[in-house]
């Protein structure tokens, strides 16, 4: 077994420098395309869309490949990479590379291809390649990958995840919790529409998850970003629902640290760590969606110096049982871009189900969602809503956008946590389905396609996490992150829609059925494509990055 683990190791050490040499000659047929003088033109980025995004995914997969290489390599140095790994690596390598030569998947029916960027992927025509294209991502290395996961059935994560004793400590902790107050009730939650009940709220207070990554001196856990990964996956695993409490109280941190005076750090943080408050994200506009820039919402400025707003807001989640928005609002009257957008702190009072929104100048009505229920999401309309002077984030008009920009990282990063979890779940649930089930005198894990899908959920999850861990690394070393982030979040809400529709697969005519958790887990998977960035919008932020 350790001469094999020695020769995946260096095939795909040495694989590793003609997908690289790739992605560089892409950047630069790309880079041609789209410059108008020194600078990024936005036109022709959209009029050469298809290569810009082949681009994007391109970077992805090579990223993805770089840390599964990096992976593989500290666990054989610290004496862990075991048959195991050395399937999950072999069979990465080998669908991804298949992958890069023949079509990259960005959604069902749309392939990125090395032509789109004017390559032929001559490059790519090495022995290395050609030998784990040709055998990595075998028949036998999936049948004997399902065969050791089958052995190590009820534990939640397949493959050694490589992260420190500290973090899995964390992780225990949280799974535990997740298995016992969240999975059992999640389906109810989703079926009834309910709010997931404060009392999970107020036992995840107690775990100090709203203050996990907010300084000490402010009450908070003062943890990494990686404890915040680690926790958002297991808890997503038991619910999307519950393991996005934390991101609101995440991003108004965020808001705060980067962005906020002394004086609101002393008197939010706190608050926020300890959940005696719960913040809410109100940002996004009916007729903007991505385009925040183009927001509408207006607060103008009384003689009081207080601010009164007035506008419309969408897709705002956990709105009514909030204390306080992070609001994103016109200062500046003459601008029509983001120059003229400010961020507030905005006090409200938490509604009920009787009356959702007491608060004087707001009203709202609930979004009915096919999934991400626990929270529920609302239209927001405000005429005349007061926002004291004093919570003006920063103390200082039209640097609203500058400063939500630098929450970007830490937001998606989070979210590809979330949808590692929520494809953990699938996993977990197409395979047990799997044993259970019975066809043709055998169980369903049994048949080579069935056996396919688990395999390569399984593989393409551990794709996802070093990808997400390798941002949150970056991101705890004060490292920009920013293009790591989002490579994270885009292939992370593939996997996890992926391994939903297949594990549904799996579960057949059953899983199209409401009394089935698969079919939840469908629902809630759908959503990682299009929050925090829709992946076309999160493809295009990532080619300009690269570009530019």
């Amino acid at each position: 077994m350790s001469a094999l683990i020695d020769n995946i190791l260096e095939l795909t050490s040495e694989a590793l420098a003609p997908v690289e040499a790739t992605f560089d000659a892409a950047t630069s047929l790309v880079r041609d395309l789209v410059l108008e003088g020194e600078r990024v033109s936005g036109a022709k980025l959209e009029q050469h869309q298809a290569a810009a995004h082949a681009l994007s995914w391109l970077a992805t997969y090579t990223e993805s490949l770089r840390q599964m290489n990096a992976w593989a390599t500290r666990l054989k140095e610290a004496g862990q990479l075991g048959e195991m790994n050395t399937l999950i690596l072999q069979i990465a390598f080998g669908e991804y590379l298949a992958q890069i030569k023949g079509g990259m998947m960005m959604s069902q029916n749309e392939m990125a291809r090395l032509s789109d960027m004017g390559l032929d992927g001559a490059a790519l025509d090495t022995a290395a390649i050609n030998t784990l294209v040709a055998n990595g991502n075998s028949q036998a290395a999936r049948n004997r990958l399902v065969e050791l996961m089958r052995d190590n059935a009820g534990h939640a994560t397949f493959g050694t995840t490589g992260l420190d004793e500290e973090l899995e400590m964390i992780r225990d902790q949280f799974r535990r919790y997740a298995d016992e107050r969240v999975a059992p009730n999640a389906h109810e939650w989703h079926l009834k529409d309910e709010y997931i009940p404060l009392e999970i709220l107020d036992e995840l207070a107690e775990m100090g998850v709203f203050g996990l990554t907010i300084p000490e001196e402010f009450g908070g856990l003062g943890l990494s970003k990686a404890s915040m990964v680690v926790v958002s996956e297991e808890l997503s695993r038991g619910y999307i629902g519950v393991g996005s409490l934390g991101t609101r109280s995440e991003i108004a941190a965020e808001l705060i640290l980067a962005g906020g005076t002394d004086a609101q750090k002393e008197q939010w943080l706190p608050k926020i760590s300890s959940a005696e408050i719960l913040p809410t994200a109100v940002f996004t506009e009916p007729n903007t969606g991505s385009d925040l820039g183009s927001l509408r919402t207006r607060a103008v400025k009384n003689a009081d110096g207080d601010y009164e707003v007035t506008g419309n807001k969408t897709w705002i989640t956990h709105a009514a049982r909030t204390h306080v928005m992070t609001l994103l609002a016109r200062t500046d009257p003459d601008t029509t871009d983001h120059r003229g957008l400010s961020m507030f702190l905005a006090e409200k009072q938490p509604g009920d189900d009787e009356n959702p929104f007491p608060t004087e100048g707001m009203t709202g009505g609930e979004i009915e969602v096919l999934g991400y229920r626990g929270m529920k999401e609302f239209e927001l309309a405000f005429d005349g809503f007061k926002v004291k002077g004093e919570n003006l984030l920063g103390g200082e008009e039209n640097q609203g956008f500058k400063q939500l920009m630098k929450t970007f990282e830490a937001a998606r990063i989070q979210t590809a946590a979330r949808a590692i979890g929520v494809a953990q779940n699938a996993l977990e649930l197409g395979m047990q389905y799997a044993e259970d089930r019975k066809q043709f005198g055998k169980a369903l894990i049994n048949f080579p396609r069935v056996t396919n899908k688990i395999a390569m959920m399984a593989v393409e999850i551990m794709i996802a996490r070093q990808l997400t861990y390798f941002a949150a690394w970056e991101k705890d070393h004060d490292q920009r992150c920013d293009l790591e982030a989002g490579m994270a979040k885009l292939l992370g809400a593939r996997v996890a829609w992926a391994c939903a529709d297949n594990a549904l697969q799996i579960h057949g005519g059953n899983g199209f059925a409401l009394e089935y958790q698969i079919s939840r887990v469908l629902c809630d998977a759908r959503i990682l494509n299009i929050f925090e960035g829709a992946a076309e919008i999160q493809a295009q932020v990532i080619a300009r990055r690269l570009l530019g």
